[in-house]
């Protein structure tokens, strides 16, 4: 039995942080060096970005509050602080992801028989996962599974798990919802590497319907999946527990270990070549990695629009966000193979092949 993914939505938190302002919010911390201002200006004006979402509403107003002054800067509120926050705000947005999936697959909530939940930016417990099945009215007796602290490339690992429930049990419905409140972590700092990741995240969640049942609009048919380490690499991207919020370091080396290693890191599951595929959703972990996979593959400037369009409306938002691509591929009309990818910490390489089957069609 082929498994599938019957629907594909999304939620972002009302506030609007445009980059230009996040920009001279960034620059206008006290105790910045000259240098770290020029790195914020140039971070933030080559990010590809128009806007961002964010539960922050304070930093597109600022007020006092934990996390922002009344006038704009960015306290070093401790972690604690920032979880409790995340434990406020995760919740509804993962339900408003997750009900607009329901829906969208016509799937009643008592047919939900597994639920896997994706976060990496915050934890407590009991959590999202159970706040989704007492809101969304699932059975007390629905299977959970959390994937955490995964990075960006965290939704792969859950529908790899959603595929092999439904491989075990054809009547198997997987809800698959990925949550990340990213602007929680945001710092004032000058070093090089924050300062990167300052600029590109955001927060977000997307919700998927994965079963083996037949669809009753457009689906996604699961192919295969890809998990590759690429060489030499780990220490260029990792993902810390701080004081004083989760700490990124993201090295202005990835995209080229990126370049360097996806043809040959991908090659098991295109056996055919990048050629092969009819449409790519490639996480848009930044401007720079997408310029780099479009050159490593190959591709006309046209593949990677998707990608291109998702990091200019929404920045970063790890987990969901290629997701977000995925439906932009959906709504936009994709047919054929898709290819589907995200890095995280390791340098880690997840990757799924991906059939889109029109209305109507069965496997």
């Amino acid at each position: 039995m082929t498994s599938r993914i019957h629907s594909l939505e999304t939620a972002v938190p009302d506030a609007v942080l445009r980059q230009v302002d996040a920009r001279d919010l960034f620059a206008r911390q006290a105790g910045l060096s000259r240098l770290g201002t020029r790195l914020i200006a140039t971070a933030f004006d080559a990010s590809g970005i128009e806007q961002r979402h964010t539960v922050i509403d304070e930093l597109v107003a600022p007020r006092d509050s934990p996390l922002v002054d009344a006038d704009g800067g960015i306290r070093p509120a401790p972690t604690s602080e920032r979880t409790a926050l995340y434990a406020r705000y995760a919740p509804a947005l993962a339900i408003d992801a997750a009900r607009r999936a329901l829906a969208s697959a016509s799937v009643a909530a008592d047919e939900v028989s597994h639920l896997v939940t994706v976060s990496c930016t915050g934890f407590v417990s009991p959590g999202t996962d159970l706040a989704l099945v007492q809101a969304l009215g699932l059975a007390p007796s629905t299977a959970r599974l959390h994937v955490g602290f995964m990075g960006c490339a965290g939704a792969f690992p859950a529908l790899r798990a959603a595929d092999a429930y439904c491989g075990a049990d054809p009547e198997a419905v997987v809800l698959v919802v990925c949550v990340e409140l990213c602007t929680l972590h945001l710092q004032a700092t000058d070093e090089p590497e924050q300062i990167v990741a300052m600029s590109l995240f955001a927060d977000g969640a997307a919700a998927a319907v994965v079963s083996a049942r037949p669809a009753a609009g457009d689906a996604l048919a699961l192919d295969g999946f890809l998990t590759d380490v690429l060489p030499d690499s780990v220490d260029e991207m990792r993902w810390m527990v701080g004081d004083a919020g989760f700490v990124m370091h993201l090295s202005s080396r990835v995209p080229g270990h990126i370049g360097r290693g996806i043809r040959t890191a991908l090659a098991p599951l295109l056996p055919e070549g990048p050629q092969a595929v009819d449409a790519w959703a490639v996480h848009p972990g930044g401007r720079s990695i997408l310029d780099h996979v479009e050159d490593a593959l190959g591709l006309p400037e046209t593949a990677m629009a998707p990608s291109r369009a998702v990091l200019s409306d929404y920045g970063n938002m790890s987990s969901p966000t290629v997701l977000f691509v995925l439906r932009e591929l959906l709504t936009g009309g994709a047919r054929g193979t898709v290819c589907a990818a995200a890095f995280g910490p390791g340098l880690t390489l997840e990757a799924a092949r991906m059939r889109v089957e029109p209305a109507g069609s069965r496997a």
